[in-house]
């Protein structure tokens, strides 16, 4: 059951230089690019941290004159950067569920001091981090560490899908598979009612490190293993539409080729009408598998893709459907070309090395570095909203900047996802 909205806990920045009531942001309000909005660069940084809220002010009309249904039609073409800035009652408008949603973005945590795992939401415009409320989970809970196994973090699966965010994999401290069905977080979810519910039950053996992705708004989940080796759960697969009615049902897929993708927690991307996944997300032998949509088949991966995927990756609709890894030795953001079978390298940083996690949307790649410490934000788009990496013409090299992960947790997956709404009173200030 969902906290209420007022009793969420809001991770803020330092305010130790500010004036009363003034509030410091770790990165500046988004911008608008063609339809799509875009996270925007911070004009600084600070670790955030735990503080309360200003007291509601008292309440003001939408527009002077107007009734507010009026008023919101007359204020849904501004810039939510423009609303954000100008007054309370606008500000309330941007995160109610009837207005047209921002991105942000959403992050799996692990508590440092051992409390287990969590899940908060950046906000791009106050530049803070959210709490969100904490899922149903199963019993016993899913595990990140194991005592016996110090140095290997046990993966939690999640992933965004039709503007939700999906839990669809984890272990126990047993080591045996923790969910038997998906957890669903709606971040647009009327406050005061459930923003988590369960899905329904997976059509196969529940699992862990296994293939798991979006794949046109869908779930898609292949391969696994679970509290021991079974060769015919190795090989199924399945997909499922998380804004469907509760009642609809997994749809399985033709079975893999083989059981090779059971031996890592993969990232399962969608480009171009294909599901693509590789067996290891390190520099190790790996081989890959593509399913084709639109066939409803298996394929072989092309070698150029096998041999560049030496990292974490994403893809986005909204990047053009354009592949991304992250190779964690270089410190390279990497795009995929399908026409030549080849990577191209859109960025190399020092600041992208040890890359853990990566999300891709809003013409933005987020990754997850220093342990999850910190999310380096890289801008993939150019003034004409074309990729930099697609444009061979342009020299410009993509802007980087840094938010800083909650105090006292670290990152352990991402997500872009649509903002969550809010109740009056934590969106006032």
């Amino acid at each position: 059951m969902a906290a209420p909205a007022a009793a969420k806990r809001l991770y803020r920045p330092p305010s130790a230089a500010a004036e009363p009531n003034k509030r410091h942001r770790t990165a500046a309000a988004p911008v608008m690019n063609g339809d799509v909005v875009v996270f925007a660069a911070p004009s600084a940084a600070p670790a955030p941290q735990l503080e309360t809220e200003s007291q509601q002010q008292p309440e003001q009309p939408l527009l002077p004159g107007l009734p507010d249904h009026l008023a919101q039609l007359c204020l849904a073409p501004l810039p939510p950067r423009l609303m954000h800035a100008v007054c309370r009652p606008w500000r309330r408008l941007l995160y109610s569920p009837s207005f047209p949603p921002f991105l942000s973005l959403y992050a799996v945590l692990d508590d440092a001091d051992g409390g287990g795992v969590s899940f908060a939401a950046y906000d791009t415009f106050s530049g803070r981090w959210d709490a969100l409320p904490p899922p149903p989970m199963p019993s016993p809970p899913p595990k990140l560490w194991h005592p016996s196994f110090l140095s290997r973090r046990l993966p939690l699966q999640t992933v965004s899908a039709a503007g939700r965010l999906v839990l669809v994999a984890a272990s126990t401290q047993a080591l045996s598979p923790a969910l038997s069905r998906p957890v669903v977080f709606d971040p647009a979810a009327r406050p005061g009612s459930p923003r988590w519910r369960l899905g329904p039950r997976f059509p196969f053996a529940p699992r862990r490190w296994c293939a798991a992705g979006a794949a046109r708004g869908r779930v898609f989940v292949a391969g696994g293993v679970g509290a021991g080796y079974d060769a015919t759960d190795a090989r199924s697969g399945a997909v499922w539409d998380p804004a469907a009615s509760p009642s609809a049902a997994w749809e399985p897929l033709p079975p893999l080729r083989d059981g090779r993708f059971s031996r890592d927690a993969a990232e399962a991307v969608c480009s171009r009408g294909k599901v693509c996944m590789v067996s290891l997300r390190s520099r190790g032998a790996k081989e890959g598998a593509v399913f084709d949509l639109a066939a409803g088949r298996w394929e072989d991966m092309p070698p150029g893709m096998v041999a560049g995927w030496t990292g974490p990756s994403a893809a986005s609709p909204d990047c053009g459907d354009t592949i991304f890894v992250v190779d964690e030795e270089r410190g390279a953001l990497t795009a995929y070309d399908w026409a030549g079978d080849r990577w191209r390298t859109v960025v190399e940083s020092e600041r992208l090395k040890g890359a853990a996690e990566v999300t891709a949307g809003g013409g933005r790649v987020c990754v997850a570095v220093d342990g999850g410490q910190k999310v380096v934000v890289v801008d993939v788009t150019s003034a004409n909203s074309k990729p930099r990496y697609g444009n061979s013409s342009s020299s410009a090299t993509p802007r980087l900047w840094e938010v800083a992960a909650p105090a006292g947790k670290r990152v352990v997956a991402l997500h872009v996802l649509p903002r969550m709404t809010r109740a009056e009173e934590t969106c006032s200030s």
